[in-house]
C-alpha cells in the first residue's frame, strides 16, 4: 500500500490531547474555529511545522522566521511577538507531557462579518492554533523510502500564487497529490513552468549523481528549513552539492533520490515514474540521514526554552 513521508503509527494519546486555541487550551473534541475563521472560508494564513526532540523545538528560530516572513507577504498582523508564541508552543507540549513530538502550527488571518475575501471585513485579532501530536515518521519510510510520480500539475509563476509562501491554501499541492496516489506512487514529484525538476507535494527533492547532490534553483518551491540545513551539510562536509535547473532525463539516471522534510528528515527514494533507483538506502542517503540526525541533536541541545 502506498504511504507518504507523513505516514505514522496511530498513537491513542492523541485522542486525549489538548490543543491551543488563540492561547486556551482545549481539549481535542472541543477545539474548534468559527466557520467565519480566514482559514476555512478562503485559506487566508500561513503555517509551520516543527519538530520536538528532547523537549525543545528543533530550528525554531528558522521556523519562526519564516512564519513572520509569510505573515508579512500577506499583510497579516500575527497580533503576538515571536517570545509570546514561543511561549504558547511550549505551554502546549507542557500541558501535553511531551518530550517527543511533531506540532502543526497555523495562523490566520482571523473572523470574517461575512463570506468574502477583503481582508477589511476581518473582524477580529488572528486566529492561532497550535496542535501538538505524539507521531513519528514510520521505520519503513527511513528505511525503505518511498515512490514518486510526476503529475502534471506544476509549481507556478510567482505573480500567480508565490510557491515560496507556505500559506493556508494548498489546492495546488493536494491536486499534486491525488494524481500520484491515483497512479500509485506515494508522493507527487512536480515540474516548474520551464519543465524543469521543481519539487514534490509536501516534500523537497534531491538527486545523486557521481557524488554529487542536486536539487532544485528553489525558484519555484517553499524556502524549506530541512532543504536548507541539507544543503549547508553538504557544504560543511566536503559533499559537492548544487542548486540547479535539471530536467526528469537527469532523474531517471540517478545514483540516488532523495526527500527532504520537517516531519521525517530525509527520505529515500527508491522509484520515479517506475524506474527503480534503489532499495532503499543508498550510501549518500544513509551518510546525509546520520549527519542530520546529529544536527537536530546539537540544535536542540544547544536552545533554552521559556
Amino acid at each position: 500500500m502506498a504511504q507518504g513521508t507523513h505516514d505514522f503509527t496511530p498513537d491513542p494519546r492523541n485522542n486525549t490531547i489538548l490543543i491551543n486555541v488563540n492561547g486556551d487550551l482545549k481539549p481535542r473534541a472541543e477545539a474548534m474555529v468559527s466557520v467565519f475563521d480566514s482559514g476555512f472560508m478562503l485559506g487566508d494564513g500561513v503555517w509551520e511545522g516543527i519538530r520536538v526532540h528532547a523537549g525543545r523545538c528543533a530550528f525554531l528560530g528558522q521556523h519562526l522566521e519564516r512564519l513572520w516572513e509569510g505573515a508579512r507577504a500577506i499583510a497579516m498582523d500575527i497580533g503576538v511577538s515571536k517570545a509570546e508564541l514561543e511561549a504558547r508552543l511550549y505551554a502546549t507540549i507542557d500541558a501535553n507531557t511531551m518530550d517527543h513530538c511533531h506540532i502543526r502550527l497555523m495562523v490566520t488571518r482571523g473572523l470574517r462579518s461575512t463570506p468574502y475575501q477583503d481582508p477589511r471585513v476581518v473582524v477580529s485579532p488572528a486566529t492561532i492554533v497550535i496542535i501538538a501530536e505524539h507521531k513519528d515518521p514510520l521505520p519503513a519510510t527511513i528505511e525503505r523510502g518511498i515512490t514518486l510520480f510526476t503529475v502534471h500539475v506544476r509549481r507556478g509563476f510567482p505573480d500567480v500564487q508565490d510557491p515560496k509562501l507556505n500559506s493556508h491554501s494548498k489546492l495546488n499541492c493536494i491536486t499534486a497529490c491525488i494524481q500520484a496516489t491515483e497512479a500509485g506512487a506515494d508522493e507527487a514529484l512536480m515540474l516548474d513552468p520551464h519543465g524543469f525538476v521543481a519539487t514534490c507535494n509536501s516534500t523537497h527533492f534531491f538527486i545523486v549523481r557521481k557524488g554529487e547532490v542536486w536539487t532544485s534553483t528553489g525558484d519555484y518551491c517553499l524556502g524549506g528549513i530541512t532543504r536548507g540545513n541539507v544543503v549547508a551539510l553538504c557544504k560543511a562536509n566536503g559533499i559537492p552539492v548544487f542548486e540547479r535547473n535539471f530536467s526528469l532525463t537527469d532523474v531517471y539516471g540517478a545514483d540516488e533520490a532523495f526527500v527532504t522534510g520537517t516531519f521525517a528528515g530525509v527520505v529515500p527514494v527508491r522509484s520515479i515514474d517506475g524506474r527503480k533507483l534503489t532499495d532503499g538506502r543508498g550510501p549518500m542517503v544513509e551518510r546525509l540521514q546520520r549527519l542530520y540526525r546529529a544536527l537536530i541533536a546539537a540544535d536542540v541541545a544547544a536552545r533554552g526554552r521559556p
